[in-house]
């Protein structure tokens, strides 16, 4: 496999802006399939649609399950993430209760994602577990939601979801994503049978190849017609 498939196959191309429109959809579904990505990921109405789009390609739809802020119960995450399998999903991106990890509430939030681990699995599907690490910024808290994906047996982290904004000194909300020292750390803390997807701010090629080296096999991307065009030009490959 030349390098530009190999970094193509790290990307889930993500089509979850809230105004994005079912043209939009099949317009982001096709750039996918041109590049042959990983996959893309899709809000849970769209899975369906997505799904016949894509049908007869390699890339595999994706879901995000309470995007973006995790605050569903467990029951409605539950549902969420089986009717998305039935819809033809066959990865699951969902979001850690934010407020219960930032509480200490672990035992919730093990439960959670154990749960929703178990459903995925028992649907055919992996499950990619969000952190969103412009929220839970210690150290301590990363590791223990690491050590809790492994026993849940979880097939990845995930440092992001894109849209973690926090109000900055100037009044406007901004997200800093993905850092290189959240994806080693989450490597490091980590099974050996949990991959790392890093997610928000992955915008060059540059940026995907630094993740890459930190650790990270998957990446969340929009820009994902830019990084590859440029690895094309970068590795002389049509």
């Amino acid at each position: 496999m030349d390098k530009v498939k190999k970094l193509a196959k790290m990307i889930d191309h993500s089509i979850l802006h809230p105004a994005l429109t079912d043209d939009d959809l099949r317009r982001e579904c096709e750039v996918a399939m041109k590049y042959d990505v990983a996959s893309v990921c899709v809000k849970p109405y769209a899975v369906k649609k997505a799904a016949e789009i894509l049908k007869g390609s390699e890339v595999k739809v994706g879901c995000v399950i309470g995007f973006p802020h995790g605050n569903s119960k467990t029951a409605v995450k539950v549902f969420e993430a089986e009717q998305a399998c039935k819809d033809g999903a066959v990865e699951i991106d969902m979001v850690i209760n934010i407020g219960k990890a930032l509480g200490g509430d672990w035992e919730y939030v093990e439960n959670e994602i154990t749960e929703i681990t178990r459903v995925c699995h028992s649907n055919n599907a992996i499950v990619k577990v969000i952190f969103e690490t412009d929220y839970v910024t210690k150290t301590e808290d990363k590791i223990r939601l690491c050590e809790i994906c492994t026993r849940a047996g979880s097939d990845f982290v995930k440092t992001s979801t894109g849209f973690g904004f926090v109000k900055q000194p100037d009044g406007m909300y901004n997200y800093r994503g993905a850092t290189v020292e959240d994806v080693k750390l989450m490597r490091k803390y980590s099974g050996s049978g949990v991959q790392v997807k890093c997610a928000g701010g992955v915008r060059t090629l540059d940026d995907l190849l630094k993740m890459k080296a930190a650790g990270a096999t998957r990446s969340g991307a929009t820009a994902t017609a830019t990084i590859l065009e440029e690895a094309k030009k970068r590795y002389g490959e049509d």
